[in-house]
């Protein structure tokens, strides 16, 4: 694992950390949803690239998604 990898990973978990309690808090499902795959995904995923394209997608979706 490189060290980009490593701070992606922190990244997007500390921006799932956020979704999962606003969703939390406010009782919405996809927050709470995509604050959970947020901090969990960076460990399945070996590619660099792959893995800035999955977490800005999963992180744009409560933008755009209100349920």
């Amino acid at each position: 694992m490189e060290t980009s990898q490593l701070l992606l990973g922190v990244l997007f978990s500390s921006i799932g950390l956020g979704y999962f309690i606003y969703g939390k808090k406010q009782k919405t499902i996809v927050p709470f949803l995509c604050g959970l795959i947020l901090m969990i995904f960076p460990y399945f995923v070996e590619n660099t690239g792959l893995l800035i394209l999955i977490g800005a997608v999963i992180s744009a979706v409560p933008y755009f998604i209100r349920l």
